[in-house]
């Protein structure tokens, strides 16, 4: 049933403009991403897969709104509304930001060397959720500890492990409970048993809060943590 769907996937396209000549024409298009379509239920966790150059991480970069679709519709169902995430202009797309959140493969670029972890954590609870005083510093603690980083409130990343910024990366994304999670190749900088570490609390932690998790990956083994798995080639869904 629809409900029972977060989003909903029609006929998805992401294409890329080839151009040459001094007056950059454009000659072709690269199709990234060709009619892709598949729902994702609501607290599930899916696995997309493929290899390097499939357009994995171009579709969900695109569901995120990182990039913009060249057609196709992106439906969100929440609060007995669908919403098409495709055709959202800024003011509403910053409001939808807020129930979907993604980590990124390298934690140590997406986090800002400036801040320490404590304050990393802070900032989206105190812009989205206005947290201030001893509610705020409580919800830090409680964070830091769902993500086994208890005692490094006070580090900057260049001091913690890829392990650890990892996890400060989780923590920043999970901070705000949003409905959806993109984790896009979360382990591709990590050795394996780190690596499996990440996965396990990747996927308890959206089960804790009813998040629906979406692993964009190149590893079947990764994969294998998902409810559901699509398997991706030249921009198209061949395996589901």
């Amino acid at each position: 049933m629809k409900d029972e769907n977060l989003l909903e996937v029609v006929d998805l396209r992401k294409y890329f403009p080839i151009v040459s000549g001094l007056f950059k024409r454009r000659i072709t298009y690269v199709h990234a991403v060709d009619d892709v379509c598949f729902n994702i239920k609501k607290t599930s966790t899916m696995g997309l897969v493929g290899e390097s150059g499939c357009g994995k991480t171009t579709v969900g970069r695109t569901l995120m709104r990182l990039l913009d679709p060249t057609s196709g519709q992106i439906l969100y169902n929440g609060n007995d509304q669908q919403i098409d995430i495709a055709t959202l202009g800024k003011k509403k797309l910053r409001n939808m930001r807020r129930k979907m959140q993604i980590v990124f493969q390298d934690p140590q670029s997406s986090l800002n060397p400036r801040r320490t972890v404590h304050d990393t954590l802070a900032e989206p609870l105190q812009i989205l959720e206005g947290k201030k005083g001893e509610e705020l510093e409580i919800r830090i603690l409680k964070l830091l500890d769902d993500v086994g980083l208890g005692g490094l409130a006070n580090r900057f990343p260049e001091t913690l492990s890829g392990g650890e910024q990892q996890r400060a990366a989780i923590a920043r994304a999970l901070a705000h409970r949003p409905a959806l999670l993109l984790a896009d190749e979360p382990t591709g900088n990590l050795d394996e048993d780190t690596g499996g570490r990440i996965i396990e609390l990747l996927t308890g932690l959206a089960r804790q809060q009813g998040t629906t998790l979406l692993l964009v990956t190149h590893s079947t083994h990764v994969a294998q943590a998902a409810n559901r798995v699509l398997r991706l080639s030249h921009g198209r869904v061949v395996a589901d």
